[in-house]
Parts: C-alpha cells; sequence; structure tokens
C-alpha cells in the first residue's frame, strides 16, 4: 500500500432504506442521465448518437439531438455524454463529447432550437478535439462545476498499460481531467478560453487546459452541488478500482497516479515506485475482491426522497452490477453495499430536484432511488 486509506466494504448490511423504481425503459445503450437545472425533464444520453428527453414519465418520440451520422461507434466509443450550460434557460446552450467518425474526441456546442425539446442540429461550434491512438479510454464525462467552468474527463488514449505514458506527460490532453471557459471568448470567435487559474498555466511544454493529471480511464466525475467538491471515478487496469476526491478548494494540479500507481498500489514499475506528489484514492477495491472490475463514478446524493442518503457518495460497478453508499466520518469514507443488481451500470444522474437515477446499459432502463 501507498498511503493510508479505508478499502471499500462489501458487507451487504445497511442502514440506507432505499429501493430502486423502474422510470422507463427503451432507451438504446445508454451512458448519461442529466438535466437542465430549470425543469423537471431529463435527457438521457444513447451512445448511438441520440439524446432522449424524457418528461412527465415519458419519452418524446423526437430526439433532443441526432448526431449519428458524425459519430463512431461500439466499444467505448459514441455519443457520451452531455452538459447544459449553467444558465441555459436564458441562452440554450449545451456542450457534448462524442468521437467522430475517425475516432477522435470532439467537444462541440450546440444550441436549442425555437422549439424547446428540439436542438437546433445546424447550431454545432466545435471547441476542441484532439486524436485517440486506440479505441477505448475515451473517458468522455463533461460537467459544469460551480466555478461555471466547463470540466472534461479525458482517458489515457487506450490499450493497455498506458503504452505513451498519457497519464503522466502534460503535453498531452490524454489521461486527464481539463478545464475551460466557454464565456470569456465567444464574442470574438475564439472556440474558448483557458482560466487563468489553470495550474500549468506559462508551464513550457504542458498544456493549460489540463487541471489535474494521472488518470486512466475516468468514468464517471460529478461535483456536490452544494458544497463544489469534485468525486473522479477511475477505472483500473487489471487490480483494483478507485474513487479520486478533490475538495472545492483545490487550485488544481493534483496528480491522482496513473501509470506510477492503479489505485494505490504500484503500478510501473511493480515495486518500489516513486510516489511523491500522488494523490491517492479516498476508496478502492480490488478486481480479487469479486466486488467488481469496472468502476462507474456517481453523486454526493442531495435530494429530499431518501432521507437515508443524505451526505452519502452513491457508485456501482459495471460489470458485478454493485452498488454502494459511502458517507465520510471525519476522518475515513465507510463504505456499504446497498444493492447487488444484475444491472450493466453505465452512469448515474441527478434530476433538478437532487434526486439520484441510474441506468441499465444492457435493457436500456432507467431506475429511479426511491424510499424503501
Amino acid at each position: 500500500m501507498l498511503g493510508a486509506m479505508l478499502l471499500l466494504l462489501t458487507s451487504c448490511s445497511s442502514s440506507f432504506a432505499t429501493t430502486l423504481t423502474e422510470v422507463s425503459s427503451g432507451f438504446e445503450r445508454p451512458v448519461a442521465v442529466t438535466n437542465t437545472g430549470y425543469d423537471e425533464r431529463l435527457f438521457v444520453v444513447e451512445q448511438t448518437g441520440r439524446i432522449r428527453i424524457l418528461e412527465d414519465g415519458q419519452v418524446l418520440a423526437t430526439p433532443f439531438l441526432d448526431v449519428s451520422a458524425k459519430i463512431s461507434t461500439g466499444g467505448e466509443r459514441g455519443l457520451l455524454s452531455v452538459a447544459f450550460h449553467p444558465d441555459y434557460d436564458d441562452n440554450g446552450r449545451f456542450f457534448v463529447n462524442y468521437t467522430d467518425r475517425a475516432g477522435n474526441t470532439v467537444i462541440s456546442e450546440y444550441r436549442v432550437s425555437s422549439e424547446p425539446n428540439v436542438a437546433a442540429a445546424d447550431s454545432e461550434r466545435v471547441l476542441l478535439t484532439f486524436e485517440q491512438p486506440y479505441a477505448n479510454h475515451n473517458g468522455g464525462q463533461l460537467a459544469f462545476g460551480l466555478d461555471g467552468y466547463l470540466y472534461i474527463g479525458t482517458g489515457d488514449g487506450g490499450a493497455a498499460n498506458d503504452p505513451l505514458n498519457a497519464g503522466q506527460d502534460l503535453s498531452t490532453l490524454l489521461g486527464k481531467l481539463l478545464r475551460i471557459d466557454v464565456d470569456n471568448d465567444v464574442d470574438n470567435g475564439d472556440p474558448y478560453a483557458v482560466p487563468e487559474g489553470n495550474p500549468f498555466v506559462g508551464q513550457e511544454g504542458a498544456r493549460p487546459e489540463i487541471w489535474a493529471y494521472g488518470l486512466r480511464n475516468p468514468w464517471r466525475f460529478s461535483f456536490d452541488q452544494q458544497t463544489g467538491d469534485l468525486f473522479i471515478a477511475d477505472v483500473g487496469q487489471n487490480a483494483f478500482e478507485e474513487v479520486n476526491f478533490q475538495p472545492s478548494s483545490s487550485t488544481g494540479g493534483e496528480n491522482y497516479g496513473w501509470r506510477v500507481a492503479e489505485g494505490a498500489h504500484c503500478f510501473e514499475p511493480a515495486q518500489g515506485c516513486d510516489t511523491a506528489g500522488i494523490t491517492m484514492p479516498i476508496m478502492e477495491y480490488s478486481h480479487r475482491s469479486g466486488a467488481g472490475r469496472s468502476i462507474t463514478g456517481g453523486y454526493l446524493y442531495r435530494g429530499n426522497a431518501v432521507s437515508t442518503l443524505e451526505d452519502a457518495y452513491i457508485f456501482g460497478d459495471f460489470v458485478s452490477g454493485n452498488i454502494w453508499a459511502s458517507t465520510f466520518n471525519g476522518e475515513n469514507w465507510a463504505t456499504v453495499q446497498l444493492f447487488n443488481t444484475n444491472y450493466a451500470i453505465a452512469a448515474f444522474g441527478q434530476d433538478a430536484a437532487g434526486e439520484l437515477y441510474v441506468l441499465d446499459y444492457n435493457t436500456g432502463t432507467l431506475y429511479r432511488f426511491s424510499e424503501e
């Protein structure tokens, strides 16, 4: 072990009185669910290229956006997420992350049309694109922080063992968490601005968009909507899954370890690695434990429907179907298992009220956390 931390508990005993209630089904390979922050609609991202709207319990027939003609899909490629601008109700701007026909990552802005349930398909403005050397580890998450900046999670570029050492290479956008300003320079035609407070601004050989590094394939990250604290679930190689944490007071620049470390354990070299400056995960679990093999990050619960989930970070595993709740006791994160499902847990999501949802990738079903 590289540092003191609490390993994930796998006990099924739990004081969290909650259940999962089916909300809707029939989605095609869903990978994200979110909201605009202004109304009760839910937006479900289908990896095959569509964003569907769930309104009043019904999936609208017309997709909000369809970019299926622009993307390559299958495996870990496709349309991967959407994030609505904090002032979406006024400006109608939203952002998507997809892999294009060449397999490269594209971050684009779109705008809603005069019809609130349909995007303006011809409004695309590409902000950022970068090459993907392999077909996997695309990351794909987009989210706005409480600071108003857009955060972008990127994988290490794929293959195995991070052959490009992208996680530790500050000259590439791969294996990073990026932070950009989508407002500052919009009027003069620049695609985005780099916040002056980003940690590597002005550092020779480093990309200024980088906010944090040392990530393998962050799936998914989220901000606590009350505090701004950041949770990043990072999918492991062959041995460990992990959750990383960044407090809202951070000024960025954290190194989360990959490929020097996998979880809190040496990876390259396997023994005696140099861990100076690495920020250790707050939680991990091993593949050998049977807990799972591919972590899916969730959210710190801020809803009102399930009182026992208050202040709990909820996350799961794509392979095992396990879902856990973790709470901080002032020193450590104590984690218990909530459910052992048969879901392929692709994503968690929130509605505008902070209620929590989970998506089953295989069946295309959306579930809501409810009081038991």
